[in-house]
């Protein structure tokens, strides 16, 4: 205890860091989500084949990968402006990732609803945007909840891969204090930290989805 008391400044630093890039990352990711995925399924042939390319190399390769690329290689590719700080160069690489995951639930909410909406709201006199805006996707909204639910918490856990780039987030200040004071202590006190964020979202989503349930 008296480890976790002498360092609790370092620890809050932490955890602001991941909870700063949780925030940043969910705020960006799940707009360009949706965009991919609009794109996505778009009738404009090559629209459609490069988001589907954006989504299958995205997905395909390593968020650990993707982080260490942009730290390192965009100052290569671009110069000295491509040197971007810790932080920046993390929020660009999650949110490009987990825009491509966010993308393959909006895709498969939105295919999910009956063709025959889209042709009532032709009769009706929408628009393409109005139709999205106003008939499908609230219905996406609630048929998405779970998976987007799921990701959301793997998101929690996976910025602790910020470490590779030297990003002092809670499990990086963690790791330092148990190498340094021999104690198991800290461990614990992370353990609890992403539970009790675990549990907020689980919390969330649950009353989203009671919510949505009730216009059933």
């Amino acid at each position: 205890m008296n480890t976790i008391i002498g360092n609790w400044g370092p620890l809050l630093d932490g955890s602001v860091l991941t909870l700063k890039l949780f925030f940043i990352t969910l705020l960006l990711s799940v707009p360009l989500g949706l965009l991919l995925a609009l794109m996505r399924i778009s009738r404009v042939r090559a629209l459609s084949l490069a988001t589907n390319g954006y989504i299958w190399l995205m997905r395909g390769t390593p968020l650990m990968l993707q982080i260490v690329f942009f730290y390192f290689a965009l100052p290569i590719l671009l110069g000295p402006a491509g040197a971007l700080p810790g932080l920046p160069t993390a929020v660009i690489a999650f949110t490009l990732n987990y825009a491509a995951y966010f993308a393959e639930i909006f895709r498969a909410g939105i295919q999910s609803i009956d063709k025959g909406q889209y042709e009532g709201a032709r009769v009706l006199g929408y628009s393409y945007t109005q139709t999205m805006r106003h008939i499908i996707l609230p219905q996406v909204i609630k048929r998405i909840l779970p998976p987007m639910s799921n990701e959301t918490i793997t998101l929690v856990k996976d910025t602790s891969l910020v470490y590779v780039i030297a990003l002092d987030d809670l499990l990086k200040v963690v790791r330092g204090m148990v190498q340094r004071d021999f104690s198991m202590t800290p461990f614990v006190v992370a353990a609890a930290f992403y539970l009790l964020m675990t549990l907020a979202l689980t919390w969330g989503f649950q009353r989203l989805e009671r919510r949505y349930a009730a216009y059933d």
